[in-house]
């Protein structure tokens, strides 16, 4: 293929880095951590590392196929060329859908967070013009995407930094008029497990899907300048930022905190900075989460466009999804995709919530989903390479393939955890619906494809 026709690879190292922090920082942290701390007390740090090991060798396992084979789409052509075509389209779609879901919620935040500073502006105005914003962006250029996730990963990070630095000089030394309060609050209410062993197993479904997203740094990987290079040393990095910014800020604000005397409708976050007297501590918090929906849309954005030119190269969607525009940018992926959030985002506003939950479970087991393909492909990979030879790369997953049925395990434990919680067992419901629907879309696909592929033998005969 001509370089016209290729993705152009315009993304720097810097730029891989930070999309690969931002995907593992959501809005959660800011805004929810509180309430998950309540569902675990201070055993949600042990469910927070459990399940950063995990993401982490999932990562692993994505970075050793990407290094094999950098494309864009990743997860998805390594699932068609692994397990099947079948796998691929299921992926592929699953993927799009779970990111349009993602979008659509995370498009509706940002309606209701400048709802706080602009209590009259009906939320659907600034919604829109995130979309259209996060759009134009990805139109123009991927270096453009690269360089708003750059500064918008970097507000989360640096707020995080606040955090934990403040909270260790009050833990230490105190600040001002409050008294050093040391880390005995992490074990003097109830202990480690004041929720007993299965609190911090009903935790894991919450924590697991604060990494969702993680992955985003795989569909990067057709654009990235350097693949060989930015991908194992953004991967690698994973595991300790995990720690430091999940595991770090959890104990800091569970060290200043009783754990059971937070408010789980509060930011644990806003209550740390007006603690210390800093002045619109609730408005610095709202602009950081107002950013990281933004992140999150661009990023839904930049995905679902290059998992649609992937699988419109693969012949699992039209065709026109497979072409680029002289920017070498999925633009008819964008645009459709974008399309699909705008319709989301009305029916956010008119559907009754019950119903929109339904619909965002499925974005759920999307991940699950892709994170299994994924180290499900990892493992045939490697079973290619000692049985037909193919291209072995020194970055390798530790442990396999025992690693990757730990993966498996934990995600199919994760599974059995939504059904516990009956805010998230319709997951379950939905689920096999999905597949359904993805099965009918693959056998017609498939059944098309064959059609036009007879065709053209008779033409060519």
């Amino acid at each position: 293929m001509s370089q016209q026709n290729n993705l152009k690879r315009d993304l720097k190292d810097r730029h891989i880095q930070l999309i690969a922090i931002g995907g593992a920082i959501g809005v959660g942290l800011f805004l929810g951590s509180a309430k998950s701390i309540q569902v675990a007390g201070p055993s949600i740090m042990i469910s927070y590392a459990l399940a950063g090991i995990i993401i982490f060798f999932i990562m692993r396992a994505l970075g050793e196929l990407i290094l094999y084979r950098p494309v864009s789409g990743s997860f998805s052509k390594y699932a068609e060329e692994f397990v099947g075509p079948w796998a691929g389209f299921f992926t592929g779609w699953s993927y799009w859908f779970m990111w349009i879901v993602t979008g659509m919620a995370e498009i509706t935040a940002v309606g209701q967070y400048m709802t706080k500073w602009f209590p009259h502006l009906p939320p659907w105005i600034p919604a829109l013009m995130a979309l259209i914003f996060v759009y134009v962006i990805n139109l123009i250029a991927v270096k453009l995407f690269g360089e708003f996730e750059f500064w918008f990963a970097l507000i989360k990070v640096v707020t995080i930094i606040a955090l934990i630095a403040i909270g260790l000089v009050i833990i230490a030394f105190g600040l001002g008029n409050i008294k050093p309060t040391g880390i005995s609050n992490i074990w003097a209410h109830g202990g480690l497990f004041p929720k007993g062993f299965m609190g911090m197993l009903l935790s894991l479904q919450m924590v697991a899907f604060a990494f969702q997203g993680v992955e985003l740094v795989g569909v990067t990987a057709g654009e990235a300048q350097d693949p060989q290079k930015s991908i194992p040393s953004a991967i690698n990095k994973v595991l300790w930022r995990i720690m430091i910014f999940y595991v770090g800020a959890l104990f800091i604000i569970m060290s200043i905190y009783a754990w059971n005397q937070l408010d789980p409708t509060q930011s644990p976050f806003v209550v740390t900075f007006e603690k210390i007297g800093i002045p619109y501590a609730a408005d610095i918090i709202n602009f950081v989460v107002l950013t990281a929906a933004l992140s999150s849309c661009n990023s839904g954005v930049f995905s679902t466009g290059r998992m649609l030119h992937s699988l419109g190269e693969s012949k699992q969607a039209p065709a026109a999804f497979a072409k680029l525009n002289k920017r070498q940018v999925p633009s008819f992926g964008l645009t459709v995709s974008s399309i699909a959030l705008l319709i989301g985002v009305v029916l956010n506003y008119l559907v009754p919530e019950k119903a929109f939950v339904y619909v965002t479970s499925t974005a759920l087991i999307g991940s699950i989903w892709t994170w299994g393909m994924i180290v499900f492909a990892h493992m045939k990979y490697r079973k290619a390479v000692k049985e037909k030879g193919l291209p072995e790369v020194s970055y390798r997953l530790p442990g396999a393939p025992v690693t990757n049925w730990i993966v498996l395990l934990f995600l199919g434990l994760i599974v059995v955890m939504l059904g516990m919680d009956k805010d998230t067992r319709v997951a379950l419901y939905v689920a096999p619906i999905w597949f359904a629907i993805l099965t009918v879309g693959y056998l017609y696909t498939k059944n098309k494809n064959k059609k036009t592929e007879t065709s053209s033998k008779e033409k060519t005969g």
